[in-house]
């Protein structure tokens, strides 16, 4: 059984929400999942995750969210290499910051490359000024892409 391990950055709760969705229909695809709102990198670690999986709002100008932030330069700083193993970013923004619309999520998508990580997909990018529920377009993605 593979394992994914779900980390969230999330502000006012919509990228959560969509991660616990996801999880849900991971569970019944049959992975063993992880979840957590403010992760630590030797949690991860020690969970083994044959997939990382980044579900994240951008907050300020393109900003990692507070919550996710510590995990993101423990990742950075500590450098995990990710060979053999896949990653996937859902990023949640508003196409109205311009350049800085979905930031968060490049920077994760970045790291997670540099960490010689193997994208599932191109990172999905969810625009609130299109999308009222970010869940709408990321669950179905979730349920093709794994």
């Amino acid at each position: 059984m593979k394992k994914i391990a779900i980390m969230v950055g999330t502000v006012y709760g919509g990228a959560q929400f969509v991660a616990e969705e996801a999880e849900k229909i991971l569970q019944q695809k049959g992975y063993q999942t992880w979840l957590s709102v403010e992760p630590k990198l030797n949690d991860v670690l020690a969970f083994a995750p044959d997939i990382w999986l980044v579900i994240t709002s951008t907050t300020g100008q393109g900003d990692i969210p507070d919550n996710l932030l510590p995990f993101f330069i423990d990742v950075k700083d500590r450098f995990p290499l990710l060979t053999g193993k896949s990653y996937q970013v859902i990023a949640l923004g508003d196409r109205g910051y311009g350049d800085t619309f979905c930031g968060a999520g490049r920077q994760w998508e970045e790291l997670l490359a540099e960490l010689q990580g193997r994208a599932l997909a191109p990172m999905l990018e969810i625009d609130a000024g299109e999308t009222l529920q970010p869940e709408d377009l990321a669950l179905p993605f979730v349920t093709e892409k794994f």
